[in-house]
């Protein structure tokens, strides 16, 4: 076996570098400490959205483990990402306690439905560690399952890609449904605190986007990390090849399985920095529509890169940020050009662009 890549080289580590400094210094000083009539102040909409953005790339940098790296197209991880924004939507009706419209210990909508007690999966859903394990557990234990007998059955390509479509849009029709105990179509929203501290304050906004920046970092250090291994080689094996891999005498039903839930946890992690940022989670987040925009991210920033889909991710959403205020009845049209320019002239996505470009400058 050839000597095993370092995770970054120098140029990585200090670009790294740089991006841990722009989102816990540079960022909270530009939001917190300079006065908001200032040039250089960063309004607390920027943070928000860039935050939302972040939350979003972790989930495109989760499809590239699985698309780009072992060429399983999942058409189905906005399940993964809803799963994990309700478990931390939970715990975050569970903290606004007796301040609801009906002051009742309930969540309002269980009130409005005349529930007396809580539904047996909102057992734990008062305990922040539960919750931290369950916005992992939940997306990775469904994961697993379904995973198991799709790769087992050795459903692959267009095949599998429709059924990761078809089990969202059963969990959406399913969460729609007021007796599952999940608010409806109206979902969670009017969140109150956090760990017992007042979630819409500026403090807890910027420290929420902080950690969403850290942790989509250490996602990225992670999973440059696993494809270097021997595991992604072999994920990469698959990709290419995944008969004769099998030839070589491994299984890829143990490998596709693992990356597939490692990358729904991710999705999960995803989910759970989302919904105190955003204030709301509701089934349309389970939208088929969704799962596909994290293709697009992953494919419109090039695949098999790791930077790639996080690139993808903040050009598109930036793009659909203007674009719904600018001309809201162009946006659809915006991503399917772009989806099918990206598919026919740019193959490899922005960044195959930009080494094509840097090798023509040799």
């Amino acid at each position: 076996m050839p000597s095993r890549p370092a995770v970054l080289g120098g140029w990585g580590w200090s670009s790294f570098i740089v991006a841990l400094v722009l989102v816990c210094a540079i960022a909270p000083v530009l939001n917190l400490a300079v006065p908001a009539g200032s040039a250089f102040h960063l309004s607390d909409y920027a943070v928000g959205l860039v935050g939302k953005i972040m939350c979003y790339a972790i989930c495109a940098l989760a499809m590239d483990l699985i698309w780009g790296y072992t060429g399983i197209l999942s058409l189905g991880h906005g399940l993964f990402f809803a799963l994990g924004g309700y478990a931390m939507g939970m715990y975050l009706m569970r903290q606004i306690g007796r301040d609801g419209n009906y002051k009742s210990e309930l969540p309002d909508f269980m009130v409005f439905l005349d529930w007396k007690t809580l539904p047996w999966h909102w057992s734990f859903s008062d305990s922040f560690a539960a919750t931290l394990f369950l916005v992992v557990a939940v997306p990775g234990i469904v994961a697993f399952v379904f995973g198991f007998f799709a790769f087992r059955s050795r459903i692959k390509g267009v095949y599998f890609s429709i059924i990761t479509q078809a089990m969202t849009f059963a969990a959406m029709l399913l969460f729609f449904r007021n007796e599952t105990g999940f608010g409806g179509n109206n979902g969670f929203t009017d969140f109150k605190r956090i760990l017992g501290t007042p979630i819409a304050t500026p403090a807890m906004r910027m420290g929420l986007f902080v950690l969403t920046g850290v942790t989509l970092l250490a996602f990225y250090l992670f999973a440059r990390w696993l494809v270097a291994s021997k595991f992604g080689r072999v994920l990469q094996a698959i990709r290419d090849a995944e008969t004769r891999v099998m030839f070589c005498g491994y299984s890829p039903v143990g490998y596709k399985l693992t990356i597939w839930t490692i990358s729904a946890m991710m999705c999960g992690v995803a989910g759970a920095l989302y919904v105190p940022q955003v204030g709301i989670i509701n089934p349309s987040e389970m939208s088929p529509a969704n799962s596909i925009e994290i293709a697009i991210w992953a494919a419109v920033g090039g695949r098999a890169t790791l930077i790639g889909p996080i690139v993808g991710a903040f050009i598109v959403n930036g793009a659909k940020s203007w674009l719904t205020v600018a001309a809201p009845e162009f946006w659809l049209y915006f991503l399917g050009a772009l989806f099918i320019s990206v598919t026919l002239f740019l193959p490899n996505g922005v960044i195959g662009l930009l080494k094509r470009l840097k090798e023509r400058n040799k």
